[in-house]
């Protein structure tokens, strides 16, 4: 069947292309790049003509202020009435545990609006919340840096492999709409300030990991079961020094 990857180029829409296409999907990568701008329409009917699946993994390019309602609203009201002139009988989106959680933060409140918008639309649906990826423990420390420290919060923290998020997506893809919303996460929970120490350590990186409590997260304070998953959640196999020995070598 033909599946329409939008954000298809990132990070995890890249792997879902090659995933599903190795399934024998017919896969398309939608992207600005390629000639598909959600934000504008443009490309999109014809991206879409034929199309049963989409999933959507784009994210925001700024992840403050009004920019960013801005651009889950209207990329998602867009490509949902795209779908909906196309006939497409499944809509999958990626979006972060502890979404609901974390009102104080302008990202999170985007994605609940994302969200919301695609509960209330006619396309069957299927949400996957996924905890943090391994690949951005190098840009999460920069952004909580304050000279030579990194301030983060001492609370749970459980992030996954991206290769396990696109596999996860990939899955629901295939399937039946949820309706509903799945949870996905790492197999190891730890303390976040520790987790960061070890893997900045890790890296050689000498700058200082401080426990702050009030340290913020994409603009809001934690508490303890911010980013953690459910009991439910499905959990990966992957673990990071595992991952970050193999992508060291």
């Amino acid at each position: 069947m033909k599946i329409v990857v939008v954000g298809g180029t990132g990070l995890i829409g890249s792997k879902l292309v090659a995933n599903l296409g190795e399934q024998g999907h017919e896969l398309l990568a939608a992207a600005p790049s390629t000639g598909v701008n959600t934000l504008t329409g443009e490309g999109l009917a014809e991206a879409l003509a034929g199309a049963a699946v989409v999933i959507d993994v784009s994210n925001s390019p700024v992840f403050v202020g009004d920019a960013v309602l801005e651009f889950f609203e209207t990329s998602t009201r867009n490509l949902l009435a795209a779908e909906a002139a196309a006939g497409v009988s499944h809509h999958v989106a990626l979006s972060v545990v502890g979404t609901e959680r974390l009102p104080g933060s302008d990202y999170f409140r985007a994605k609940v609006a994302q969200e919301n918008l695609i509960e209330k639309s006619s396309i069957p649906f299927s949400i996957v919340h996924a905890t943090q990826f391994f690949e951005f423990v190098r840009s999460i420390a920069d952004s909580a840096t304050d000279g030579n420290e990194v301030r983060i919060a001492p609370v749970r923290f459980q992030p996954m492999a991206g290769d396990e998020v696109a596999q996860a997506v990939g899955r629901v893809s295939v399937g039946r709409p949820l309706n509903g919303r799945i949870e996905i996460a790492g197999p190891e929970q730890s303390r976040m300030d520790e987790f960061f120490r070890d893997a900045l350590a890790a890296l050689g990186d000498p700058r200082v990991v401080v426990a702050d409590p009030h340290a913020r997260y994409f603009g809001a304070e934690l508490d303890d079961r911010s980013l953690v998953p459910g009991d439910d959640a499905t959990l990966g196999q992957i673990r990071y020094r595992d991952w970050a020995a193999r992508n060291a070598a």
